[in-house]
């Protein structure tokens, strides 16, 4: 099964005859293996300099194990992760996906299903990235309309409103800064006719 593109895969693995294996199934079917790892922390250095497409990683591994090292990956540099693992256990599939892995796989792995296993990773982890991006989003509105919630101080005469560092702005600006509104100005019926007397709509009797 050739891959629509060719990936560049870190492999992470503290069994090197694992990596060869993984490594020569990933040959085969057309990608590149840019670098090995043998445990998480040296995952997420490796990560930083090598720049890969796609993570494929042992979760049983001494120094920091492939879940927290798949939770650091999301948080620090953000990259799809495959997780290898010997058990076909639901509770481990759980805690993968909460860790941020797209997908994982059973040694050992052959061609035809690494192909469609990293294929599944990248589509999730776009979906993951997505998800992130839209929550960043709300969480940014949410606190533009936390801004404006509670007691203002507001002068009696000038109707200025005074803001945490305790400087004085026109409504118009304060409300402009911290939330996505333009002020148009314009005049009520009754200061039109204060202002332009006859020229306000006329009042029926």
């Amino acid at each position: 099964m050739k891959f629509h593109r060719r990936l560049k895969v870190l492999l992470v693995d503290d069994d090197s005859l694992v990596i060869d294996v993984v490594q020569s199934e990933l040959e085969a079917i057309g990608h590149e293996v840019i670098g090995r790892a043998s445990d998480g922390r040296q995952a997420i250095s490796r990560i930083r300099a090598l720049q890969p497409d796609i993570v494929v990683m042992d979760i049983t591994m001494p120094e920091m194990d492939g879940l927290e090292a798949t939770r650091l990956i999301q948080e620090i540099c953000p990259r799809p992760v495959v997780l290898l693992t010997a058990h076909d256990d639901p509770e481990l599939v759980e805690r993968a996906s909460e860790a941020g892995a797209g997908a994982y796989i059973l040694k050992p792995p052959n061609g035809p299903e690494m192909g469609r296993t990293l294929m599944i990773a990248i589509a999730r982890f776009a979906d993951f990235m997505e998800l992130r991006r839209l929550n960043e989003e709300l969480n940014s509105a949410l606190k533009e309309v936390r801004t404006l919630k509670g007691l203002l101080p507001i002068c009696a005469g000038c109707k200025k409103i005074r803001d945490e560092n305790n400087v004085w702005s026109e409504i118009e600006t304060y409300i402009s800064s911290r939330a996505d509104a333009t002020f148009t100005h314009t005049l009520c019926p009754k200061c039109m006719n204060a202002f332009f007397p006859g020229c306000g709509p006329k009042r029926t009797p």
